[in-house]
């Protein structure tokens, strides 16, 4: 078994959502996260409290510049891996930077809690 976690553009989730349901994977989990890549994050910042060095004049606040994407997770068998980074990446991709990036790992064993069914079982 493999994860996928794919972090896309916010405005893709539902696209991507669509696409993976129509291909008959409707399991997935999603986050609301920020962060930043080659493009440094230059469209949203996110104040952090740091503390302030010595000297500093209290008016300066360190900002760490984010963009909000969206983190989508979802577990498959080995096989199945390739199709759907390759449907991630084909309703994802706009050609510019800042479209994403998708990681693949592997998956020692998933459990589902209330039949305690285990491995491509606990998937389905």
């Amino acid at each position: 078994m493999k994860e996928i976690t794919a972090i896309i553009r916010s405005n893709k989730i539902q696209r991507t959502k669509d696409a993976l349901v129509e291909a008959g994977y409707p399991s997935m989990t999603v986050k609301e996260v920020l962060g930043r890549g080659k493009q440094r994050g230059l469209q949203h910042e996110f104040c952090h409290d740091l503390p302030e060095p010595e000297g500093e004049d209290e008016d300066t606040q360190p900002l760490v510049s984010f963009i909000p994407k969206r983190l989508l997770t979802l577990v498959v068998e080995d096989d199945e891996v390739d199709p759907l980074v390759e449907l991630i990446v084909r309703v994802n991709q706009t050609g510019n930077v800042g479209d994403g990036k998708i990681v693949v790992s592997p998956v020692i064993e998933a459990v589902r809690v209330r039949t305690r069914e285990t491995g491509k079982l606990a998937l389905i």
